[in-house]
């Protein structure tokens, strides 16, 4: 019995790390889909899909994408409806049993309205140009501020990464306007 009982914890753990995607199959599955699009899409990554993009974490199981031109977002949609890919949330596709892909409309990351556009140089970290997909990271702050609103002990842990991972971290300051940010971003260093 106990070793029928391993089987089972063996078999449903591998098969749970089966269940999350690295940056190669982020990156290849973007790729595939960038060969049927005929029109420019803008992705900018959030979440544990921009941590495992920029290398802060190994691999992650949701995938969540921010299509901030609304026109984009819904050829994009369109597009992977003609793949085979169903709604099976609000914001979400998955195409039989692969994973789900969050497809968030606008500038904003579950039910976090972002301040700024994160298609402003400023705002992302360009990771890859496929020939119609544009993938960008959202930026530190975007990326720490989501995570935080979210509040659950996974987002916790991944504002723990990303703060370890940054050895130097942008300064912020209050004035009579209440908080501001520097003008640098955290992929960039500040001049003393």
């Amino acid at each position: 019995m106990y070793i029928i009982i391993q089987l089972i914890v063996f078999f449903y753990t591998n098969n749970r790390m089966n269940n999350r995607a690295n940056k190669e199959l982020l990156l290849a599955r973007l790729a595939d889909w960038d060969s049927f699009l005929r029109r420019r899409v803008r992705l900018i990554a959030c979440g544990g899909t921009a941590l495992t993009l920029l290398n802060i974490k190994p691999s992650t199981k949701d995938i969540n994408l921010i299509v901030p031109h609304p026109g984009e977002h819904d050829y994009l949609f369109r597009t992977l409806d003609q793949l085979g890919y169903k709604s099976v949330s609000g914001s979400g596709l998955q195409r039989g049993d692969d994973f789900v892909f969050d497809l968030f409309r606008g500038p904003r990351v579950h039910t976090t309205e972002l301040l700024e556009s994160p298609l402003e140089a400023k705002n992302h970290l360009l990771i890859r140009e496929f020939s119609y997909i544009y993938l960008g990271a959202l930026n530190f702050y975007d990326l720490l501020i989501t995570k935080l609103f979210r509040g659950t002990s996974a987002d916790i842990e991944d504002c723990l990464a990303l703060m370890r991972h940054k050895k130097t971290i942008s300064t912020s300051r209050f004035s009579s306007k209440g908080f501001v940010r520097q003008p640098h971003t955290i992929f960039q260093r500040r001049e003393s």
